[in-house]
């Protein structure tokens, strides 16, 4: 599946955006990405879920901060509490909204470290969980006036912890300027949408009307990572999205995730994920089958 880009529109009489989302059948695998930090709460679900190039499991009342631009998606496989609908309950907002507010209220001003990091993804402690389940299920059927003195509690709440730890690697993670610059953001789109064909240097360049030497600056600078990494990143998550409850071949996946070179690709898979295509897929397998 390719990445799409999801426009995120808030609700009128709103300047965030809450989702409530209720699937009986279960979260599909949506891999995606926007411009708006995301607070994901997952309820009654369980399975995997996918952050840049990290696939961890998760189960009820997981509770995840995803910075602005960063791939993304859940995937399940269970009910763990009951055979009722899976549950998604999603805070979306904008770096321009967090800054105002920590601007205007330094009582905030903690947020900046736990958004610094968001880029990574965060995963959150029990303890934490816990409260933040309380203010989010009281959202649904809140004013807008009142959803948003939640939210506050919520950020407060979360600033304040220290039970919280990154997904991704540091190296691996953009910076927090990143949705600022619009030519890097073409670039972005382009490489998500076409990750799986030849991509040229040139083509990208001209994305950004620059040279490829200073879009290769522009893009280690935003992203702490080379063009041709970031591609790398992309494929091989793409691959382990096929390999995980799949049985199509590995040489076939290879293919499909724009290698045609079986050993490179068994070669950058093994620098990722520290183990073989072969043994990633068994070691998932018992989840599917």
């Amino acid at each position: 599946m390719k990445p799409f880009f999801e426009t995120i529109i808030p609700h009128l009489e709103t300047s965030w955006a809450f989702l409530d989302r209720q699937l009986p059948h279960g979260i599909p695998f949506e891999w995606h990405y926007h411009p708006e930090y995301e607070l994901t709460l997952t309820l009654n679900s369980a399975g995997h879920r996918y952050i840049g190039e990290a696939v961890d499991p998760y189960d009820d009342g997981d509770l995840a901060l995803i910075g602005p631009n960063l791939l993304h998606s859940w995937a399940s496989e269970g009910s763990p509490l009951s055979p009722g609908s899976h549950r998604a309950l999603v805070c979306h907002f904008t770096l321009d909204w967090v800054k105002s507010l920590i601007s205007l209220f330094p009582e905030f001003g903690k947020l900046h470290n736990l958004l610094a990091h968001a880029g990574q993804g965060i995963e959150f402690g029990t303890s934490i969980r816990h409260g933040a389940r309380n203010l989010m299920m009281q959202m649904q059927d809140a004013s807008p006036a009142h959803r948003l003195a939640l939210m506050l509690d919520l950020l407060a709440l979360l600033s304040q912890s220290e039970e919280w730890r990154p997904i991704l690697p540091e190296s691996t993670a953009p910076v927090l300027s990143l949705e600022q610059d619009k030519r890097l953001g073409r670039v972005l789109a382009h490489l998500h949408s076409a990750y799986r064909e030849p991509i040229r240097m040139e083509t990208l360049a001209g994305l950004a009307c620059m040279s490829v030497s200073a879009l290769q600056r522009l893009f280690k600078c935003h992203m702490r990572s080379t063009i041709s990494s970031y591609l790398i990143r992309l494929r091989i998550g793409y691959a382990c999205t096929r390999l995980i409850g799949g049985v199509t071949s590995i040489t076939i996946v290879a293919g499909e995730a724009g290698y045609s070179n079986l050993a490179l690709f068994n070669r950058h898979f093994r620098r990722l994920h520290g183990e073989t295509p072969s043994a990633f897929r068994k070691r998932h397998s018992t989840l599917f089958f």
